[in-house]
């Protein structure tokens, strides 16, 4: 997994909301996923980079942050590496994964208020 370690998660505050960035090998902007909570429910909007498969990725990253959270979440994926095997890009996934686990764990130990965003758009 040392061929992957320079893959990151950033965050940024924007207001009540939060902006993710999940970049490694050549960073770049694959796919952009937007999770909100309208009327009850988590919906989600994502564009995709044409070429580009973050966006497997990033729409059920940015659900899953935003169903715990209860806040707006974006999430701008961009990971590049050259001929992968798909055990490589399974590791790769799985990586991701764990990066947003362990992220939403950390808010979680912060105290991040449990604010509902429902009803808001």
């Amino acid at each position: 997994m040392e061929h992957f370690a320079d893959i990151a998660l950033q965050e940024m505050a924007v207001g009540k909301d939060i902006l993710l960035i999940v970049s490694g090998g050549e960073r770049h902007i694959g796919a952009s996923s937007t999770a909100y909570w309208n009327e009850g429910q988590i919906h989600v909007q994502t564009c995709a980079v044409p070429g580009h498969k973050e966006h497997v990725l990033s729409e059920g990253l940015a659900m899953r942050a935003a169903e715990i959270l209860r806040r707006t979440v974006t999430l701008v994926m961009g990971i590049h590496y050259d001929e992968l095997s798909r055990e490589e890009i399974n590791a790769i996934s799985g990586h991701v994964s764990r990066l947003m686990e362990e992220f939403l764990l950390r808010q979680a130990g912060t105290g991040f208020e449990h604010q509902s965003n429902q009803g808001n758009e």
